[in-house]
């Protein structure tokens, strides 16, 4: 099977520091794999050179099978690549829904887009469907009149997934998808992704301190310890090797 999303040899470096260090993996449709690690193993670094938020010092990004340029996001979206990040990116004066409308139509820029992303011009009945359906996927329908600014955290986490979903994205990068969630919330959330790999083919990647939702959620687990990829596997797989015991408890049994 073609990989939706493949890493080849990434590097970065900030100043001194080498932050990720010759990372390689490939994510294929319908699979949904985890990126763990302690903090500062280059999780989030990977995360941005993938998207293009920052340009990797050396190695490629594939994506759909079209080999991306170094930074620069605008080109990803349009190939399918949607991402939340760590800390919560929302507009608190527009409301649920009409952040799903921003998002859809970002995906398929024309001459009218900024008119329609200032105005938020009539919608077609296809934009309307996609929200009404996204909204109803993530437990979101009675919010969606609500501005964002005044919703909680956990909420707003929900709202940024269904925004990332709204444009059906051949890959999904989610950063700490469960901070600021409740038990029902991530539970909800690990159902919703199961459910969206297995019937959208959707390529989802997560990187996650819950690792009970890591050991629910994902297909593959990849370790990073120090900006290098250290483990690959199934999460019981990862999780008995010496170099992940001794990450996170200090020392293999």
């Amino acid at each position: 099977m073609t990989a939706a999303l493949e890493a080849k040899h990434l590097t970065k470096s900030f100043g001194g520091v080498r932050a990720v260090d010759d990372v390689s993996f490939e994510v294929h449709p319908g699979e949904v794999v985890a990126v763990i690690g302690p903090n500062g193993a280059g999780k989030s670094t990977v995360f941005d050179c993938v998207a293009g938020r920052q340009r990797q010092d050396g190695g490629s990004v594939v994506l759909g099978g079209t080999v991306l340029k170094p930074g620069g996001t605008a080109q990803r979206a349009r190939l399918g690549l949607e991402r939340t990040f760590q800390r919560v990116e929302v507009f608190p004066s527009l409301t649920v829904h009409d952040h799903l409308l921003v998002a859809l139509r970002a995906t398929h820029p024309s001459p009218r887009l900024w008119r329609d992303l200032l105005r938020l011009s009539k919608q077609t009945p296809d934009e309307r469907a996609r929200i009404a359906s996204t909204l109803a996927f993530c437990g979101l329908s009675e919010l969606s009149g609500r501005q964002v600014g005044s919703l909680g955290l956990g909420l707003c986490r929900l709202v940024e997934l269904a925004r990332a979903l709204v444009a059906d994205p051949l890959v999904l990068l989610l950063d700490e998808a469960s901070s600021g969630l409740d038990d029902d919330e991530v539970e909800m959330v690990v159902q919703r992704l199961r459910e969206r790999a297995a019937t959208a083919q959707t390529a989802i990647v997560v990187i996650e301190h819950d690792l009970a939702m890591v050991e629910r959620v994902a297909d593959r687990v990849l370790v990073m310890v120090s900006g290098s990829l250290v483990a690959e596997g199934s999460y019981a797989e990862v999780m008995a090797t010496p170099v992940v015991q001794a990450a996170y408890l200090g020392s293999a049994p």
